[in-house]
């Protein structure tokens, strides 16, 4: 009996769904923009990779969080920019501003303790974790047998539409 070989995903659904969640955090820093700032009790806690690819973290700070950090954004953040696929704000620590800059895939937790809403990600994929995957997803180019009476119909709705 032949091994049946799974089906590749060439929508990259889980992938997909990531992006959609990861819009989930912007509409919500979006809001926390506006001029009235975070509504109600709410505030992030974002953690993020520091050097994940387009993340932009101050030497020192980066030296004191080499992997990930965790920020919160509740009352004392300033100049909160929110772009389509990256976010920045100023911070500050031990009394010095410093403006931190990340992209959403780079977060790998957005937490809302005050409602107990909670997002996780995998860790952004380095270029070594991404090649094998983008191999094994490459669909299989070689043409069906001649013949094959097993695959889909082609069927013309041009004999049921209106003259």
């Amino acid at each position: 009996m032949a091994e049946e070989t799974p089906p590749v995903d060439e929508m990259h659904y889980e992938q997909l769904a990531q992006d959609a969640l990861r819009g989930v955090i912007r509409s919500a820093l979006e809001r926390a923009a506006l001029p009235d700032g975070i509504p109600g009790a709410h505030h992030f806690y974002v953690t993020f990779k520091t050097r994940a690819p387009g993340v932009s973290v101050p030497p020192d700070i980066l030296a004191k969080y080499p992997d990930e950090m965790t920020v919160v954004l509740q009352h004392q953040y300033w100049d909160l920019k929110v772009e389509p696929t990256k976010f920045s704000v100023m911070l500050k620590f031990g009394g010095m501003p410093k403006v931190l800059a990340m992209p959403y895939t780079a977060v790998t937790r957005f937490y809302d303790p005050s409602v107990q809403f909670l997002l996780q990600f995998e860790a952004p994929s380095t270029v070594e974790d991404i090649a094998p995957e983008v191999a094994a997803a490459e669909p299989d180019r070689t043409p069906p047998p001649a013949g094959d009476d097993d695959g889909p119909k082609v069927v013309s709705l041009d004999q049921f539409r209106k003259k």
